[in-house]
């Protein structure tokens, strides 16, 4: 069976992402991200995004290195280029971009501007949601299944029991209960 997931990406994204001007030191870039909670600020020169600034970076390139997070500017360490997504794809279309670029976080543009960014965290939200759908559905879709064994209202043996309101019930039976 297949089922058509094309959830538009506005949806999940999240608005209003984390920016910092290209300038800026990389302590400055890592007080906004603990005030907003986030993990990574969208690197702008004016109001164009040009980079994408992440824990991993300030990790690798400045902790590691055992430089000052206040001398080293966000341009000198962030990632480049920046792999960024419409605000009119899905989540599907999303997902196969951050795959076959190897990347966690897409700024979300729209007409040239920064308007979202969907992350891997954003995406599995989605697909929980959409696996709790199909469970229920088997669910409902499963109870012409049968089952031998006893019958809780009648106490005949059957082959051909079917759970109904979490009873188990026998062919005889489950007529019984269609004609109340």
């Amino acid at each position: 069976m297949y089922v058509e997931t094309r959830v538009p990406l506005k949806e999940v994204m999240r608005v209003n992402p984390t920016t910092i001007e290209a300038e800026a030191t990389v302590a400055k870039a890592a007080a906004m991200m603990c005030r907003d909670e986030v993990g990574s600020c969208i690197v702008l020169s004016g109001n164009v995004p040009i980079g994408i600034v992440t824990e991993q970076d300030m990790n690798c390139k400045v902790v590691a290195q055992d430089l000052r997070p206040s001398e080293v500017r966000v341009k000198d360490i962030m990632s480049t280029p920046l792999i960024t997504i419409d605000a009119d794809m899905t989540v599907g279309e999303a997902a196969h971009m951050m795959i076959s670029h190897r990347v966690r976080r897409l700024p979300v543009v729209d007409n040239g501007k920064v308007t979202g960014i969907v992350t891997v965290r954003d995406l599995l939200g989605v697909a929980n949601e959409l696996n709790e759908i199909m469970s229920d559905l088997i669910v409902i879709n499963r109870e012409e299944s049968y089952t031998m064994g006893v019958c809780d209202r009648c106490g005949k043996m059957s082959d051909e029991l079917v759970s109904l309101d979490s009873i188990m019930l026998c062919k005889e039976c489950r007529e019984e209960e269609h004609l109340r």
